[in-house]
């Protein structure tokens, strides 16, 4: 996982935030049509994350907040947990366009959280859409409800670190596996989105939509062989792939048919995939 604090300094005295990033693919899509700016992330304790909307979210809906399974504030979700409404009281720091924190949000629910098949956990806050606007003048980021695009040129924006990285989609990987985790479609970034710790729950974003295609996790560190911090790709026939340097998200898309009416979870709503309890 993409772990925060110690494992990320030591990792910035090793090589420097200022390591000049690897050229990346050339871009499957006409250049970037929407301005993709830290507005809508969130600082954590220890990780990165953004208030997501889904398409049929209102505006008077409690804001949600989403980061990674990993970044669960009571620990990592074993292999096969998945746990829904667990009181929080975790805060937030909301950022502005320029990265600047403007405000903080509350938690009062751990709405869903797994790190199986997936690394994400969605928060409940106290306050709705509307009140954020009203009271920040910034506004959620949309998730896509489509599956994403290779190719497509991307930005993971780092709430804790208050960076950016720009790279494209380079694939899908049918397993990550990392030490007792595995997860299911994972998207693989080209080098020059070289994530470090703390950037963990950061919304990787379409530059041509502005859409939240899906969550930063992981990266090979060492060149390790599917230990923790060195996931590795396994294939339909099991075949195994280690790619150090490369950096991995999971994907959102399954997310919003898992929410009706009110941003209400709903595991058992018609189209929603994702693992239940």
């Amino acid at each position: 996982m993409n772990k925060p604090l110690l494992a990320a300094l030591s990792s910035l005295a090793i090589a420097g935030v200022g390591a000049a990033p690897a050229v990346a693919a050339p871009q499957a899509k006409a250049p970037a049509a929407v301005t993709v700016n830290f507005a809508g992330t969130v600082s954590l304790s220890n990780c990165s994350g953004s208030v997501i909307r889904f398409p049929n979210s209102a505006d008077t809906d409690p804001a949600l907040v989403l980061t990674n399974g990993h970044c669960l504030e009571t620990g990592f979700p074993s292999p096969g947990q998945v746990i829904t409404g667990q009181s929080s009281s975790r805060s937030f720091g909301l950022l502005n366009a320029s990265g600047s924190r403007v405000g903080t949000l509350r938690a009062n629910q751990v709405v869903y959280s797994t790190m199986t098949d997936t690394d994400v956990t969605i928060y409940r806050t106290t306050t709705t859409y509307a009140a954020i606007r009203s009271t920040y003048g910034i506004s959620p980021l949309t998730v896509q409800d489509t599956h994403p695009t290779a190719g497509t040129a991307i930005k993971v924006v780092s709430g804790y670190w208050k960076r950016t990285y720009s790279c494209n989609i380079d694939g899908f990987v049918y397993r990550l596996k990392e030490g007792d985790w595995t997860w299911k479609d994972s998207v693989r970034y080209t080098s020059a989105c070289n994530t470090i710790g703390g950037t963990s729950g950061s919304p990787v974003i379409d530059t041509s939509t502005g859409k939240v295609v899906a969550v930063n996790n992981t990266g090979n560190e060492d060149g390790q062989r599917c230990t923790e911090n060195n996931p590795c790709e396994v294939d339909a026939n099991g075949n195994v792939t280690v790619r150090q340097g490369i950096n991995y998200a999971e994907e959102t898309y399954l997310i919003p048919a898992c929410f009706t009416t009110g941003n209400k979870l709903d595991l058992s709503a018609a189209g929603c995939t994702l693992p239940k309890p």
